[in-house]
């Protein structure tokens, strides 16, 4: 098996609400919603990257919670793996900063009003189940 890279995404909740994001770069991505994250780097735990991320992507200060189980395929070399996370206290409101326009709190019944992009359906799908299943 070749070299994996590992991309984190963020099931952002906050008030029983899950953080959209809306892209607004690559062009074929444009448009469509995503979970928040990014590339683990070399040496980096993915919770510490999910962490690095929504500061860099929203301007946030938030802490990792538990893996949602599984992964998904994207583009090889890369995998994505979702974390649950939480914004800490304190923590200025998400804002869209790098290569996001628009970003929404869904509520688990509105999850599907947005147009996710392909790959990140599976891992939504998922995190809901993972969410629904916690008391």
């Amino acid at each position: 098996m070749g070299e994996r890279i590992v991309v984190v995404g963020a099931a952002l909740w906050h008030e029983g609400r899950l953080l959209a994001a809306r892209r607004s770069a690559p062009a074929d991505l444009a448009g469509r919603w995503e979970l928040p994250g990014g590339k683990v780097e070399p040496g980096e735990r993915p919770d510490a990257a999910l962490v690095r991320e929504l500061r860099e992507e929203l301007g946030v200060d938030a802490e990792a919670g538990e893996r949602v189980p599984g992964e998904w395929p994207l583009r090889a070399p890369y995998v994505m793996q979702v974390w649950t996370a939480r914004l800490s206290s304190g923590s200025p409101a998400p804002r869209p900063l790098e290569d996001h326009d628009e970003l929404r709190w869904l509520t688990p019944d509105r999850v599907w009003d947005v147009d996710w992009i392909e790959h990140d359906v599976p891992a939504v799908r998922d995190t809901l189940a993972h969410a629904a299943g916690r008391p």
